[in-house]
């Protein structure tokens, strides 16, 4: 899959958001956590049977690597089935990968997770594009034989600002990370006009968005931190292009931990899942028509 296949998703199921997926073994249902032998063994049927009740609805998942190794050996061997049942179930299917300090780090990991013979079944990863071009570049080549890679450019955790809003020359430090991927994917663009090289923007920042979408028609925006308190729908809305193409939110607490929110037992989850998950279509789609 590519990007082209990412946003034809998104335009049939009229749904531009992506569910993330990173269990935390202490905030899985009760039933699940006492059903199941082990903490990995838990969050991998979490995982499978959010997959499944979201199909059709959802387009896309991605999978967090860090929360499942931490879960130790069987934890690492949990996720590869989390992925292939994304796969197995139509997603367009996305894993976050570790951070990469160095070239040679970078080009390890560009094979293992993207290489041919992959244990890891995914259409594309997000990387961190701080340490610069030469831990970027390793995973550039994957790209033209069909993946994909969403670098990191600005961030909706609170402490974000603190060093990506701060003045690169003329320029914001996020506002230059965006310059260098727009650079990189220039000649991987599909036939949605997107290239394969994306970023990942701040579902919290209206004006981040609006600007970024402005200067890169061409860059495929994730928009992180959906479930932030200070993001919401409409900030999300300017990440879009006028057809409603080319963005896509990512949620994950307010989806899986929906039941919470609910003051449920944990047992109806999956009924509570996909409520959020219908409730922020709604919601985006109030501000963006996908044509």
């Amino acid at each position: 899959m590519s990007v082209d296949i990412l946003q034809e998703k998104i335009r049939k199921m009229k749904n531009p958001s992506v569910l993330e997926l990173a269990p935390i073994f202490s905030e899985l249902p009760p039933h699940i956590a006492q059903e199941e032998a082990t903490p990995a063994a838990a969050c991998v049927r979490f995982g499978k049977e959010l997959l499944e009740q979201l199909k059709g609805i959802v387009p896309a998942v991605r999978v967090s690597f860090a929360g499942f190794a931490l879960l130790g050996p069987e934890g690492i061997g949990g996720m590869i089935q989390v992925l292939q049942s994304a796969r197995e179930n139509g997603y367009y299917v996305l894993l976050d990968a570790p951070e990469a300090l160095s070239p040679r780090a970078a080009a390890a990991m560009a094979e293992g997770l993207l290489g041919q013979g992959s244990a890891y079944p995914c259409d594309g990863l997000v990387i961190g594009g701080y340490p610069g071009s030469d831990v970027i570049k390793p995973f550039l080549n994957y790209c033209k034989a069909g993946k994909d890679i969403f670098v990191v450019a600005r961030t909706a955790n609170k402490s974000a600002p603190e060093l990506q809003d701060l003045l690169a020359g003329s320029r914001l430090v996020h506002a230059a990370a965006a310059d260098h991927v727009n650079r990189y994917g220039a000649d991987t663009a599909g036939k949605s006009g997107y290239t394969r090289v994306g970023i990942l923007a701040a579902a919290s920042s209206a004006e981040s968005l609006r600007s970024l979408r402005s200067k890169y028609p061409k860059l495929f925006f994730l928009m992180d931190g959906y479930d932030y308190p200070n993001a919401n729908a409409k900030n999300c809305s300017f990440g879009f292009d006028k057809f409603g193409h080319g963005a896509a939110a990512c949620a994950g607490t307010s989806i899986c931990n929906a039941w919470k929110e609910a003051e449920s037992d944990g047992s109806d989850y999956l009924t509570h899942a996909q409520s959020a998950a219908e409730r922020m279509k709604k919601n985006l789609t109030r501000y963006v028509s996908v044509l």
